[in-house]
């Protein structure tokens, strides 16, 4: 079997990339492992997949090097994507943040998708396992599958990173880059609940489901600092929710995370108020934040007396932490619930306008597989779409 690109992971970047090459007149394979395309995308969002991000910058994403995804970025954008949704005739909503949602169902995006690789020619296979890809001497690339021996003059590495093992997700990505010779940094969870232990997971276990506003802030890790204002969310195991989900890319042990329980608000003031009150003061934050949260806040660190039996310094001292409380990880709950992988393919082997190896002619790498990834909401799908385009206009 012959063909000009084979595409390996029929997911958000690799289908961008098949459709983009496929209406330049280029005969296209994708190949998927799984019995089906675009399983991310179908349980993105709740079903409704977050598509995009109006608000996608450079600075919304980490890699070791943050100028790589500049290019890609400037070059298919948000909008660009929407068109494509709209001419589709998909509803869409915006949620916050710039987030957007179908209307419906996230099943339209992956047959929108798939409808564009049709129009443009691509083959689409599904259940097709790769025993083995080599280089030709000359260029192209000859693969070794499950429906036989391909050859392809350009092959483009489309096949994810290694969270939510359970929708396919495997290490394929990166031990075909090794052996390429490409460089791997290292993988870790991204955006993914943190988890507590000890007297820590002891404090907060019996609070799971209760859910609040905070400002969670992250010191300096290996992305730098950082600070999310969104929600928190107690679990049986830790803690989780946006604010979370998105310093857990930042967060890694040893990295101090803090949190504002009562953001925007200035709590002394208020509780100077309420200090000439018999009200107790766990009744007292409880008109602040959820009843079960400062009711155990305050059988465990803060005095548990009425206000009026609280002096000025202990008021200035209770929100002061509340302000600035420590929450100590012990680690996350890994690729099972992660939703993205951080590291990947070394972008410093890439050109950051193709997406092509520097190292192996015709060789293109996509998508979450490489070291960028983006913060929660919409971020990594329009990664994929623009690294999926940059290198589908070449391959």
């Amino acid at each position: 079997m012959e063909a000009d690109v084979v595409v390996i992971g029929g997911g958000a970047a690799g289908l961008m990339c098949a459709l983009v090459a496929g209406r330049r007149g280029r005969r296209v394979r994708v190949l998927e492992k799984t019995n089906r395309c675009g399983k991310k995308i179908l349980m993105s969002g709740g079903g409704r997949c977050n598509f995009t991000n109006t608000g996608t910058t450079p600075a919304n994403f980490l890699s070791a090097n943050p100028h790589f995804c500049k290019s890609a970025l400037a070059r298919y954008t948000p909008t660009d994507f929407i068109a494509m949704v709209e001419a589709h005739g998909i509803a869409w909503h915006e949620k916050e943040l710039g987030q957007l949602f179908c209307d419906e169902s996230s099943k339209l995006i992956v047959r929108m998708l798939l409808d564009e690789c049709a129009q443009a020619g691509v083959q689409v296979e599904t259940s097709c396992a790769i025993d083995s890809v080599q280089a030709i001497a000359g260029g192209g690339f000859r693969l070794i599958t499950s429906s036989g021996s391909l050859h392809a003059e350009s092959l483009v590495v489309a096949s994810g990173g290694l969270s939510i093992p359970s929708l396919g997700a495997s290490d394929f990505g990166h031990q075909l880059a090794k052996e390429f010779g490409h460089r791997v940094l290292p993988l870790r969870a991204g955006l993914v609940p943190l988890t507590l232990s000890g007297k820590h997971l002891e404090h907060y276990a019996e609070l799971a489901g209760v859910a609040l506003p905070v400002s969670a802030r992250c010191g300096k890790g290996p992305y730098g600092k950082a600070r999310f204002d969104n929600a928190l969310l107690f679990t049986h195991r830790g803690v989780s929710g946006p604010a979370i989900l998105q310093a857990s890319s930042y967060w890694q042990a040893g990295v101090e995370l803090r949190v504002d329980l009562s953001p925007g608000e200035r709590l002394l003031p208020y509780l100077q108020e309420r200090q000439a009150e018999a009200t107790e003061l766990r009744n007292v934050l409880a008109e602040m934040m959820p009843k079960r949260l400062a009711h155990r806040l305050c059988e465990l660190f803060l005095p548990d007396r009425p206000m009026r039996q609280l002096n000025a310094p202990q008021l200035q001292d209770i929100a002061a932490r509340l302000h600035d409380w420590p929450l100590v990880a012990s680690g996350t709950e890994g690729y099972r619930t992660a939703e993205v992988t951080l590291g990947g393919v070394d972008t410093d082997q890439l050109s950051s306008t193709t997406m092509q190896s520097r190292l192996v002619p015709g060789l293109y790498f996509v998508g979450e597989v490489v070291d960028v990834t983006g913060w929660l909401g919409g971020y990594n799908f329009q990664w994929a779409w623009a690294s999926g385009h940059a290198a589908g206009e070449v391959a």
